[in-house]
């Protein structure tokens, strides 16, 4: 029997990077995991922002109007670079990968699951849209489940004009800052707040949100698969976490197994070594009955 651990690929969330997970991967890596992460296709290195953004003085206006450059990034563009990475994880693994993404990047660790189950040994969504089969993400945001969200709050121009969903993670007034902190980061420190906020883009492309699920009992549903759910989330509020773990299990079957955090929608901040607990907990969890694996588990 193989005594490596499990690797871990990470997908960051809408407007994030990778480098949101700077303070979880040394504490893996110091269990003995090795950890990816990347920036996806649109996102970090890979963006390019609205030229009115950097543009002084700064024009809202102009900001919300611009046509997005990044608009024509697709979801199988995403889902291609984090299967890349799996694959990559999984030969300096023992052929199995844990996957964990983070808000919209469920959307992508969902396709990726549904692509390469063979392979993954656990499927992690921290406050994620993990969408049942046929819905897509802008088409969960509308369900009362997701009334309380603040975060659409923060969104700048017509998406569709755009081609893409933006906020401005740049200059803006006091109460637009004060909002962007309370949807993303409530617990979080000023200090590593500033720094976050400094690390969003502008835009998350159409096609990303647009994208349906499209995952099936057979494919995804082999996935032992948890949901780290966040109770103080105020971007994906708890209530929505809650519908979306029960509708994928009454569509795809099995249970989710699920473990609470009392945190923002940032615990990769605000608790690192919370959810590095989690985290490794899964590793050595074993996935020996795939769907229906720990049934009512609350960790």
């Amino acid at each position: 029997m193989s005594t490596l651990k499990a690797p871990y690929v990470f997908v960051h969330g809408g407007w994030h990077n990778q480098s949101a997970w700077n303070k979880v991967t040394p504490i893996l890596e110091a269990e003995g995991h090795t950890v990816l992460t990347l920036d996806l296709p649109g996102a970090g290195a890979n963006t390019i922002a609205p030229k009115s953004f950097g543009a002084r003085p700064f024009d809202l206006a102009a900001f919300a109007a611009e046509p997005s450059p990044i608009a024509d990034v697709t979801q199988d563009e995403r889902t291609r670079a984090v299967v890349a990475s799996v694959k990559e994880a999984a030969s300096v693994g023992d052929g199995k990968v844990i996957l964990v993404g983070h808000s919209a990047g469920g959307m992508t660790i969902s396709a990726v699951a549904e692509q390469v189950p063979e392979l993954l040994v656990a499927v992690v969504y921290i406050a994620g849209f993990m969408v049942p089969n046929g819905l897509s993400l802008l088409a969960i945001l509308p369900h009362e489940a997701m009334s309380s969200a603040l975060s659409p709050g923060l969104f700048v121009g017509d998406p569709a004009a755009i081609g893409a969903t933006r906020i401005n993670p740049g200059p803006a007034d006091k109460a637009y800052r004060s909002l962007l902190k309370a949807s993303f980061y409530a617990d979080v420190t000023e200090v590593d707040f500033a720094h976050a906020a400094s690390q969003l883009h502008c835009d998350e492309p159409n096609g990303g949100a647009l994208a349906p699920s499209e995952i099936t009992p057979g494919r995804f549903g082999s996935v032992q698969r948890h949901y780290i759910r966040t109770t103080q989330d105020c971007a994906v509020p708890l209530i929505g976490q809650e519908h979306m773990i029960a509708a994928v299990d009454s569509t795809i079957g099995g249970t989710t197994i699920t473990h609470t955090l009392e945190s923002s929608h940032s615990p990769f901040l605000s608790q690192p070594a919370a959810l590095s607990k989690i985290l490794l907990d899964i590793s050595v969890q074993s996935p020996t009955d795939q769907r229906g694996s720990g049934a009512g588990l609350d960790i």
